[in-house]
């Protein structure tokens, strides 16, 4: 049995780092490295993702796309550069702390309606970066399997090696977010020089064979007939490869970790900026030569049974020319090579849900208070990450329909957020542009829904889990205080301080036309039902509800003298009992008094008044006001009066 002390310290070390601030837990540890690292470094760690989708993206390109597998990867490539990495440098700019489009939809919409888009967004991110983790773990296990000297061993036990690999995983991440970034660096430089050996080994094999080049083009021109027709069969499934556009998202996440200039600020850090854009385009280009060397040379020269389920090419064709061409030995380092980068492929996506998901569900109280510390949310993560690969059996293709839907839908977004930014910014030709790539990535999801409808339902799923988390947690933290900073000005500190050498009387008033006779019969009626004495003053309180959809805010105070006579408070708050127990604890704290609060019973069906205080931040305002105070005060001798009449 967990001695109190050991447990004590189990507790500080899961929620070492642990703030109120609505940062997520990699940022805020970003923010402990004051000069960040440099650029390629940083790439080093989104590319984990990015570039060990050539474990599996050769082979999955063939199935989709067959011996027009090289002109469908030409049409992505082109979408790569001048699609999405245009969109994601401008997300970039607009999005500097690694927010991401996300954080621009936020704010077209507004209260709850942009709250549930957010989640719906964050269920297709979860579904894309969650997604990475188990299929990159899976393919990582594939290679294990499928190498020569390891297959009789390890068949069969590709669940069991895969959730390993997941916890190995998990274990990094509970160690520390920055060391993720020094182990990427050595695996993606190891995995793209064996893959230059490779994919230049192979480029010699074809053009030093040229009837191999005569044999495809002959099987082209009688499968497809004219150049014509290829390039409009080229455009209809290349959607089918949109596994090769993983990585920007991610990108622009980890853009706190990137190095800045001295002369960045917290609202324009632009040497960051600038280090993000050369992030993102020098792992696009380097990509797209690496995606269309190796879709030509794996059509060419691996035979087409081969790339079917069950062949030695299956999810892992470079590794199958890596061993028929450089023999076994360089065969089995790349294995390893492959396997390592593919296992903490993950950690790119991982670092993406630890900046994401604790940014925004704490801040919208759907998440538990701990969920904007890092080492509860890795567990929570892996945890996911296991039901996950157990669900699918551990298998590849299984997960690629959605990974591909969730690296859609992110991208679409991020183009049409940036499309709406060029147009506020009053950017024509910009606009346009953005305008296009929008279009064409709307397509494409289209037809990748279409295609693999798999895809959308398990997005739904993550998008419904998040809502039904969110919300049970939203009511599970109804009553907490959740006002993050309160505010007076000169007039409103001026009130508490007269009043602070006898009774605090204030009176909460629903302000309808503010005329001098709605105050007068309101204390006249608070003085009645309350036996207040006529000798004791009293003051007004007001709210005013400004986003109710908003979990934390702060309180701003304002006082004013209405009608020479009548001492108003004006609170500005995202909900009217949260704003009034603030008041009345700093009060408080201020004077030393226990001040008194006086409240009309809220007519109407309780119930329906709970839920117009849960979703609009106002109906049965006394005794949730009392609640709050009581959550915030544990010792009840200290607590303000609450009074209702």
């Amino acid at each position: 049995m967990a001695t109190p002390a050991r447990s004590s310290r189990l507790r500080a070390w899961m929620l070492e780092g642990l703030t109120a601030q609505t940062s997520s837990p990699a940022a805020k540890e970003a923010a402990a490295q004051p000069h960040g690292r440099p650029w390629w470094r940083v790439m080093c760690l989104t590319g984990l993702d990015y570039f060990s989708t050539l474990g599996y993206q050769p082979g999955i390109a063939f199935l989709a796309a067959g011996l027009l597998s090289p002109l469908a990867t030409i049409v992505l490539v082109l979408l790569t550069l001048f699609g999405a990495l245009p969109v994601y440098r401008r997300v970039a700019e607009e999005s500097p702390h690694g927010e991401g489009s996300i954080a621009m939809l936020e704010k077209l919409l507004s209260f709850w309606k942009g709250k549930l888009f957010v989640l719906t967004l964050l269920g297709f991110a979860a579904t894309d970066f969650l997604i990475t983790i188990t299929l990159s773990a899976a393919d990582a296990t594939a290679h294990m399997v499928e190498n020569p000297h390891l297959t009789s061993t390890l068949h069969g036990h590709e669940v069991l090696i895969t959730l390993i690999l997941i916890a190995l995983l998990g274990g990094v991440f509970l160690k520390g977010f920055s060391e993720a970034i020094g182990v990427a660096v050595v695996l993606v430089v190891t995995y793209l020089s064996l893959n230059v050996v490779v994919v230049a080994v192979g480029l010699w094999n074809v053009f030093s064979e040229p009837q191999v080049i005569t044999d495809w083009t002959t099987a082209l021109t009688t499968e497809h007939g004219n150049v014509f027709m290829m390039i409009a069969i080229a455009l209809v499934v290349f959607p089918k490869l949109a596994l090769g556009l993983s990585g920007f998202e991610t990108g622009v996440a980890v853009m706190p970790h990137v190095q800045g200039e001295p002369d960045d600020t917290e609202a324009k850090p632009a040497g960051r900026i600038r280090g993000a854009k050369k992030l993102l385009t020098t792992a696009a280009v380097i990509m797209s030569v690496f995606l269309i060397c190796s879709s030509l040379i794996t059509t060419l020269l691996i035979p087409a049974a081969q790339f079917e389920p069950g062949g030695e090419a299956n999810g892992r064709a470079l590794a199958y020319l890596a061993h028929e061409y450089l023999g076994s030995a360089f065969g089995t380092v790349y294995d390893i090579s492959t396997i390592l980068i593919l296992w903490f492929a993950g950690a790119s996506a991982m670092a993406g849900l630890l900046n994401l998901m604790p940014r925004y569900l704490p801040r919208y109280g759907m998440a538990p208070h701990w969920a904007r510390a890092l080492r509860p949310m890795v567990i929570v993560f892996t945890l996911v990450a296991f039901l996950v690969t157990w669900i699918f059996n551990a298998d590849v293709d299984a997960q690629g329909g959605a990974y591909a839907t969730g690296v859609l839908v992110l991208i679409t977004s991020a183009a049409v957020a940036v499309t709406i930014a060029a147009r506020r910014a009053g950017e024509r030709g910009w606009t346009i542009g953005f305008g296009v790539i929008s279009a064409v990535f709307i397509y494409t999801t289209a037809i990748n829904v279409v295609e693999r409808p798999d895809g959308v339902k398990i997005g739904a799923c993550f998008i419904g889990g998040i809502m039904a988390l969110s919300l049970l947690s939203r009511l599970a933290r109804v009553f907490e205080l959740r006002v993050t900073h309160i505010e007076f000005d000169d007039m409103a500190q001026r009130f508490i301080r007269d009043t602070a050498n006898r009774t605090i009387r204030f009176i909460a008033n629903e302000p309808d036309n503010r005329d001098l006779e709605e105050y007068r019969q309101k204390k006249a009626q608070i003085r009645a039902d309350n036996d207040i004495p006529a000798e004791d003053d009293v003051m007004f309180v007001e709210v005013t509800v400004l986003d109710a959809s908003e979990f934390e805010s702060g309180v701003r105070v304002r006082g004013e003298v209405l009608h020479g006579r009548y001492r108003v408070l004006t609170l500005e708050s995202s909900s009217i009992p949260n704003a009034l127990a603030a008041l009345l604890l700093h009060v408080r704290d201020e004077t030393g008094q226990r001040p008194h609060i006086y409240f009309e019973w809220t007519e109407g069906n309780p119930m329906a008044n709970f839920f117009r205080f849960f979703l609009f931040g106002q109906g049965e305002v006394a005794p949730v006001t009392r609640e709050v105070i009581r959550e915030a005060e544990p010792d009840r001798a200290r607590r303000p009066h609450v009074h209702a009449g």
